[in-house]
Parts: structure tokens; C-alpha cells; sequence
């Protein structure tokens, strides 16, 4: 597929997947194969761990979005820069629901396969911000 095919597929991924919490799109934009190098240790770093990785995500941010705010690409890979916001209104990583809202940023490699379906993903997330900001007694001076 061409960069601009890969782009598109990755904006799907952000708006569709994450965004529209529409999961049944996975099968169809992800590789049977698919790797994911982002996930915590605990969980398989395949479709299905994705999969069981944006539930516990949307239990815990219901109102979980991304913006894409930069998107690169070469070859095979797709680069974003993304910010995320969410209300904390369940468990999450062993915090308690605190119903404060954060914003974090992140960044996303995706790499495709022959086919245009996503075979490997990684990803940085600021979770100090993150976690700062939704926690119960945030850290003073």
C-alpha cells in the first residue's frame, strides 16, 4: 500500500477505533498477525490483547478521544503525534475512579503490511502527566 493509504487506515484507527470505540473494526484494519509492543506485560501483544486493552480503557475513561495533532509517513510506517483527554470514571492501573479529567500527549509508530492492514504498533505515552493530573492527592510544590 502507499503512504497516503497507510495515513488514511491510521486516521481510521484514531477516529473510528479509539474515538467511535467502534472494536469490531479491528479484525478488518489489523493484521491476523499483529504485533503490539505497547501493551503492559500482562496482556498478549496481539489483536486480541488490544482488544481486551481498549475495554479496560473505556471502562476506566468512557469519554476517552484523541486529535490527531501530526501524522508522517514513509514506506510501511505511519508516525503520529497525538493528545489524549479523559475523565477518570473507573479503576484504571490500580487507581480509583477520581472523576477529574486529563490530557496527555502521545506518540504513535504503525507499521503495515503488504496488504494495508496494521501489523505492528508502538507507542510512547506521557503517563506522568497523565497520571499527575487524575490522581486523588496530586503531588504538592
Amino acid at each position: 500500500m502507499t503512504p497516503e493509504a497507510n495515513k488514511k487506515t491510521s486516521r481510521r484507527i484514531v477516529l473510528e477505533v479509539f474515538n467511535a470505540d467502534q472494536l469490531g473494526l479491528i479484525d478488518s484494519l489489523f493484521s491476523p498477525d499483529f504485533v503490539d509492543h505497547a501493551l503492559p506485560p500482562d496482556v498478549p501483544p496481539t489483536r486480541e490483547g488490544f482488544k481486551s486493552m481498549m475495554a479496560v480503557l473505556r471502562r476506566a475513561f468512557p469519554d476517552l478521544q484523541y486529535t490527531i495533532d501530526d501524522q508522517m509517513a514513509e514506506g510501511d510506517l505511519v508516525v503520529q503525534r497525538l493528545t489524549g483527554r479523559g475523565t477518570l470514571k473507573g479503576e484504571f492501573m490500580g487507581m480509583p475512579a477520581t472523576g477529574k479529567t486529563a490530557v496527555w500527549q502521545e506518540m504513535h509508530w504503525h507499521r503495515f503490511d503488504a496488504s494495508g492492514r496494521l501489523a505492528e504498533h508502538w507507542d510512547v505515552t506521557d503517563s506522568l502527566a497523565m497520571l499527575t493530573q487524575l490522581s486523588p492527592d496530586p503531588p504538592t510544590g
